[in-house]
């Protein structure tokens, strides 16, 4: 009688970028039985996983060869630091072999994007862009919403890897689609956060508990996952980031990039880019996401005191 193996037995896996993300996804697939291989700028955050049986690599380079035809992921902060792993002096294309597949699973310019994903192809090689959506928790849980841009060939080799790692997997299209997606989905976090802290703090100015009011909201038209999660952390005031504001902005001045580069027009997005710009000029830019009401509490201050010095 033959046992069950783990979905990712045998596989080599490399993670470069441990940080909020980075760290759960690598220790959900170490535990899925993959043989895990790790890089990150600072080795002292790795202790633990260390320990857990997972293998340091001093660099991109290093880790492209030793997974050899296995898979890299790429979770880092944002399309320069991606640049710089996949081309910089120790990146990945100097180490990279035939066969292997590359999946970055950061927030990363579609332009970008697409041009690494040719040199990729270039070195006989497969990549996806796939950025995830569900923060720390999702990734703990396995619970991410995944956006996959890239082959079909590729989006199936992937598949045990992404069932490991989320729940909503879909493949949107060739390369780039999948950061377009996630452009879409950081426009509509960084908007709906914005009517969440207004509508609360409109609630408490005008009389009413913005706890009972954000409970009779849920179930409503006007439900979200940002009014549960990060409407909570407002009222409950826990600002510990999942997901930092200057994140955040950064992925706002990504999608107004990308509709400059494709001639949209954006006129909500860029007034919200504004108040995000204002958040941070505020000292508040390493608030969790939800600390924007922060923002809107000291903005009605300063008219306060404006209106009292007339």
């Amino acid at each position: 009688m033959s046992l069950d193996l783990p979905p990712l037995s045998g596989q080599k896996l490399g993670i470069i970028g441990l940080g909020h993300m980075g760290h759960p996804m690598a220790k959900r697939l170490k535990n899925a039985g993959a043989q895990v291989y790790i890089h990150s700028r600072n080795r002292s955050r790795l202790e633990e996983l260390e320990q857990s049986g997972m293998i340091y690599c001093s660099s991109a380079a290093e880790m492209a060869e030793k997974v050899d035809t296995g898979t890299l992921l790429v979770c880092v902060s944002d399309t320069s630091a991606l640049e710089e792993v996949v081309h910089g002096d120790y990146g990945i294309l100097t180490g990279l072999q035939p066969g292997a597949l590359v999946i970055d699973m950061g927030t990363s310019q579609v332009m970008n994007t697409r041009s690494i994903a040719a040199l990729i192809q270039q070195k006989g090689a497969c990549y996806l862009d796939a950025p995830v959506s569900g923060g720390v928790v999702g990734a703990e849980e396995g619970t991410l919403s995944i956006m996959v841009g890239g082959t079909e060939e590729g989006f199936l080799r992937a598949g045990p890897l992404f069932d490991v790692l989320g729940k909503n997997i879909s493949h949107i299209g060739p390369s780039g689609t999948g950061q377009i997606t996630k452009a879409a989905n950081q426009m509509i976090v960084a908007m709906t956060i914005d009517a969440v802290a207004e509508a609360l703090v409109l609630a408490q100015a005008a009389g009413a508990d913005p706890g009972k009011v954000q409970k009779a909201l849920r179930g409503g038209f006007a439900d979200s996952r940002i009014l549960e999660l990060h409407g909570k952390r407002m009222i409950d005031r826990t600002f510990q980031p999942g997901a930092t504001a200057t994140i955040q902005l950064k992925d706002v001045h990504q999608a107004l990039e990308l509709a400059d580069h494709s001639g949209v027009t954006l006129p909500g997005l860029s007034k919200n880019a504004e108040l995000w710009e204002n958040m941070l000029a505020q000292g508040l830019g390493q608030y969790d996401q939800s600390g924007f009401i922060c923002m809107i509490e000291n903005l009605q201050s300063i008219q306060e005191n404006k209106q009292g010095d007339e």
